[in-house]
C-alpha cells in the first residue's frame, strides 16, 4: 500500500480540478473537438478526475484501469466504426491515459499512444494544462483524419463537452 498515493488523492479535490480546467478552458476544449471532428469519423472524449475514492485505492486500482472504466462507463466504445479516443486526466496521480478504440488503435498503435502521454504530462507538468490538452487532441485528430477521414456523412456519435468525472 502507497501511502503517498493515498495521501495524494485524500488532498486531491474537485477545487484542484476547476482550479485548472475552468469553464472557459473547458469550453475551448469542447469547441476543439467538436471542430476537430469535421474532419474526420472518429470521436474524441476528455476526462478529468480529481482523484480516486478509498475503495480503488487500497485495491492498488491504477491510472490505467481507471481510464478503461471510464471509457467504457463515458460508451467510448460504442461508436459504428470502433474509432473512439478517450484522453483521460487523474489529477491526484498527475496521469494521463490514452483508451483507444480496436479501430483506431489498430491502425496507431501503443506506442503512438505512450509517446503521447508522456509530451501532454510534460506540458501538464509544467503548467500549460490548456495547451497540453490542446496538442493532445489535436494529435489524436491528425491520427483519426490519416486513418478515418470525415466522409461527409457521419453523425456526431458521442457528446464533445469535457466530463469531469466524480
Amino acid at each position: 500500500m502507497n501511502m503517498k498515493r493515498i495521501w495524494n488523492h485524500l488532498t486531491t479535490t474537485e477545487r484542484h480540478v476547476r482550479k485548472i480546467f475552468t469553464p472557459t478552458r473547458l469550453e475551448h476544449i469542447a469547441h476543439t473537438i467538436k471542430a476537430s471532428e469535421t474532419q474526420h469519423s472518429g470521436e474524441i472524449r476528455f476526462a478529468v478526475e480529481s482523484s480516486l475514492e478509498l475503495q480503488p485505492l487500497l485495491q492498488n486500482l491504477s491510472p490505467r484501469q481507471r481510464a478503461v472504466e471510464v471509457f467504457s462507463d463515458l460508451h467510448v466504445w460504442d461508436t459504428e466504426l470502433n474509432n473512439g479516443v478517450l484522453i483521460y486526466v487523474l489529477l491526484a496521480d498527475h496521469a494521463i491515459e490514452i483508451v483507444a478504440d480496436r479501430g483506431i488503435h489498430a491502425k496507431v498503435g501503443t506506442t503512438y499512444w505512450e509517446d503521447l502521454c508522456k509530451a501532454i504530462q510534460a506540458s501538464f507538468a509544467q503548467g500549460h494544462f490548456e495547451e497540453g490538452a490542446m496538442n493532445c487532441i489535436s494529435a489524436v485528430s491528425d491520427k483519426l483524419i490519416e486513418h478515418f477521414p470525415h466522409d461527409g456523412g457521419g453523425k456526431n456519435e458521442l457528446p464533445d463537452t469535457p466530463v469531469l468525472v466524480g
